[in-house]
C-alpha cells in the first residue's frame, strides 16, 4: 500500500504495445520508443486504435495489471483483467449488505455526505484564496451545508439520490466563478454524452480515469466493483466503484481541472468539436493533461482518518481497503474521506 505504481497511457494510434521479456515495449514503425518493466506498473490505458498483442494482454492478466481501452475521445470501451481473486466471505458480506435496504441506505449516505461536504470544501478553499467571488458562491455554500444535513437523515435511497442530484446541480451552476482568467473557455453547466465544452470534456475524461483507478482498487482488496449501494446495479456498470468515487470527484478531479485551466495549462485550442457538437481532446492537449495527471497523483496529503501522509494516487486503494475492513467488522463504520 505504500508503493505508488504508475499507469502507462498510450495515445498514438500508430503505436503497438508488446511484451518483451519482463517489460512492456511501446513501438512505432517497428522501433522501440519506450520500455517499462512490469513491476513498476499498475495498469495500461490505450486510446483509440493503439495496437496491443495477445502476449501483452496475457502477461498483464497473469501479473494482475488491468488494461483499459478508451476510444479516441476518452470514452470507456472495455477493461481486460485476469481471474478474480477476491475473498468469497468478504464478497458475501458485501452482497448481504446490498440486499438489506437499511444497510444499503446507510452506506449510500456515507458516499453522498462525503461528496457534498467535499464539494463545499472546494468552494470554501477557493473563496479563501479568491475572496472577490465569495459573495457569488455564498448561497451555494449554504445550500450544500443544508444538503449534507438532509442527506445524513433522509429515509430512502430515492430521496438520497434526489438530494445528491440537486446538490451537484447547485455546485456546477457556480463553477464558472471558479474559472479565473480562463477566457475564452465557456462553461454553462455540466454536460455529458457528449460534453459540450472543454471544461466538461476534461471533467468527463478524468472522471473516467478515476473510475478506472477505483474499480482496480476494489478488485485489489477483494471487493466486487459491480455491486454498489448508491448507484443501482446493471450489467456492465461498476456501481461500487462509482459509489466510492463520489467523495473523490471534487477534491481530486474538479480541483485538478480548475487548476489546468486557471494556470493556462489547457486552453480552447487543445480541444476539437465533432459534428454532433461534442468536445474532446486533441492529441497534444491530451498528452499535456495526462502528464499533469501523473504528477498530481504523486502529490502527498494527510489522510483525514488515518492521519498519515501519502500520495494522492493511493487514495482509491485506501478507501477501498477501509470499506473492506468495515465489511469484515474491523471498523464500526465506513470513514468517507472528508477533505479538510
Amino acid at each position: 500500500m505504500k508503493r505508488l505504481l504508475n499507469t502507462l497511457y498510450v495515445t498514438n494510434p500508430d503505436a503497438v504495445v508488446r511484451k518483451r521479456d519482463d517489460a512492456i515495449s511501446v513501438e512505432l514503425d517497428g522501433k522501440r520508443v519506450m520500455s517499462i518493466p512490469f513491476h513498476v506498473l499498475d495498469g495500461i490505458v490505450l486510446f483509440g486504435h493503439v495496437g496491443c498483442t495477445m502476449a501483452t494482454l496475457a502477461a498483464c492478466a497473469e501479473k494482475g495489471l488491468s488494461v483499459v481501452l478508451l476510444d479516441e475521445r476518452g470514452r470507456f470501451k472495455a477493461r481486460v483483467e485476469g481471474s478474480v481473486s477476491g475473498n468469497v466471505l468478504l464478497r458475501r458480506e458485501q452482497y448481504r449488505r446490498a440486499a438489506s435496504e437499511l444497510e444499503a441506505l446507510a452506506l449510500a449516505k456515507r458516499f453522498v455526505v462525503g461528496k457534498v461536504r467535499n464539494t463545499n470544501t472546494v468552494l470554501r478553499h477557493y473563496t479563501r484564496d479568491h475572496p472577490e467571488v465569495a459573495d457569488d458562491v455564498a448561497a451555494t455554500v449554504r445550500a450544500l451545508d443544508e444538503a449534507a444535513v438532509n442527506a445524513a437523515s433522509c429515509p430512502s435511497l430515492d430521496e438520497l439520490r434526489g438530494i445528491e442530484g440537486n446538490a451537484a446541480h447547485s455546485y456546477f451552476s457556480i463553477f464558472p466563478y471558479l474559472l479565473r482568467g480562463a477566457e475564452p473557455i465557456v462553461f454553462d453547466g455540466r454536460t455529458r454524452r457528449p460534453p459540450r465544452d472543454p471544461v466538461n470534456a476534461t471533467l468527463s475524461f478524468f472522471y473516467t480515469l478515476l473510475a478506472r483507478d477505483v474499480a482496480t482498487a476494489c478488485e485489489a482488496v477483494g471487493l466486487d466493483p459491480q455491486m454498489g449501494y448508491l448507484h443501482s446495479c446493471r450489467p456492465g456498470r461498476m456501481s461500487l466503484a462509482l459509489d466510492l468515487m463520489e467523495e473523490l470527484r471534487a477534491p481530486v478531479v474538479d480541483r485538478f481541472t480548475l487548476s489546468l485551466f486557471n494556470r493556462k495549462q489547457l486552453a480552447a485550442e487543445d480541444f476539437k468539436t465533432d459534428t454532433s457538437g461534442g468536445v474532446f481532446f486533441k492529441e497534444h492537449g491530451l498528452k499535456r493533461a495526462l502528464e499533469a495527471w501523473q504528477k498530481k497523483k504523486q502529490e502527498t496529503f494527510t489522510h483525514p482518518f488515518l492521519k498519515e501522509r501519502m500520495p494522492l494516487g493511493l487514495l482509491p486503494f485506501i478507501q477501498a481497503q477501509l470499506l473492506s475492513r468495515y465489511f469484515r467488522g474491523d471498523l464500526d463504520d465506513y470513514p468517507a474521506c472528508i477533505w479538510r
